[in-house]
């Protein structure tokens, strides 16, 4: 349940993102958004814990958890590791792919998440992976296929998305699949009792924020400088998107999504939470004007039915 209405959220964020930067720029946008899940997190930790920093994050800990020997028992550079992978790198090149390919298309290809996250899970966690894997995954690649295909000249095959917007999605896909495994394993390694079960992933997503700030940041400053930032400060329908991208995305959606790996299996939660392309084809409509064709509904349904055979026992 919990990683259905994640999908939803998603949703919402990704058509969300994709106003804000055609709007603002990628990487002002994820600035704004990793400072403001940074602060809703703070106010959610006070007022539940009475402290603005979650456990197990402080100097000391930070200190021990990265420069000792008993680093990686410590679910600090895991989830660190997980926000540089999901956020710096997965989110800039989904961004870019919604500028150059649109949301909708670019949450097309995020169903390659979850083979990706049921490949390293595979690996790492022991999760098991089932013999209709690699059919699941032809099935998952010919829904795309299907959406994304046209006939070109001499009535041969065509690709008719920008390759650039194309790799960015695939390269997202890849980063996002691959980060949600990094944070299973950090959120197993945090104390029993420490915190309730429900505040784990946020504290988990804290660090994760953290290490998109100063990411995106460092990006911002090197391509652009500040001047887009301060302009964005001034735009007020640009904050509200925002505000709103960030409710939806880094703060309450990767704030469930992280849940629901807690609950189940991390593949599995990929797949409920893969319906994100099905519920955004009417909402892209709708404020992008973006036809609806046999092809995007068929190529939608085939890729979520693939990736929902990739885990089927």
């Amino acid at each position: 349940m919990i990683s259905i209405g994640v999908a939803f959220s998603w949703t919402a964020t990704a058509l969300l993102s994709e106003l804000g930067s055609k709007r603002m720029g990628n990487l002002t946008l994820n600035v704004l958004r990793m400072a403001l899940a940074l602060l809703f997190s703070v106010a959610l930790f006070w007022f539940v814990t009475g402290s603005p920093l979650p456990y197990p994050l402080s100097l000391f800990t930070l200190h021990s958890s990265l420069f000792t020997s008993e680093a990686l028992a410590s679910p600090i550079p895991w989830m660190l590791l997980s926000g540089l992978v999901g956020y710096v790198i997965g989110d800039f090149c989904l961004f870019q792919c919604y500028i150059l390919i649109g949301s909708r298309y670019g949450q097309l290809f995020m169903t390659l998440a979850p083979l990706a996250a049921a490949a390293l899970a595979w690996v790492s966690l022991g999760q098991q992976m089932t013999s209709m894997g690699i059919v699941a995954m032809f099935v998952t690649l010919a829904g795309i296929a299907i959406s994304v295909l046209g006939r070109g000249s001499h009535h041969r095959l065509s690709l008719k998305l920008p390759v650039g917007g194309v790799l960015f999605a695939i390269a997202a896909a890849v980063c996002q699949g691959v980060g949600l495994v990094l944070s299973k394993i950090g959120m197993d390694h945090y104390a029993p009792g420490a915190l309730p079960a429900w505040l784990v992933p946020f504290s988990a997503n804290f660090l994760r924020c953290l290490v998109g700030l100063v990411g995106f940041s460092v990006m911002l400053l090197m391509r652009e400088g500040l001047a887009p930032l301060r302009h964005a400060l001034h735009d007020r329908k640009g904050l509200a998107v925002a505000t709103a991208t960030t409710i939806f995305g880094p703060f309450v959606g990767v704030g469930f999504s992280l849940m629901a790996v807690q609950y189940t299996s991390a593949g599995i939660a990929s797949t409920l939470m893969a319906l994100t392309p099905i519920i955004i084809i009417l909402p892209s409509y709708w404020l992008f004007r973006q036809p609806i064709t046999w092809r995007a509904v068929a190529g939608a349904v085939i890729s979520v039915v693939g990736v929902s055979l990739f885990f089927l026992e």
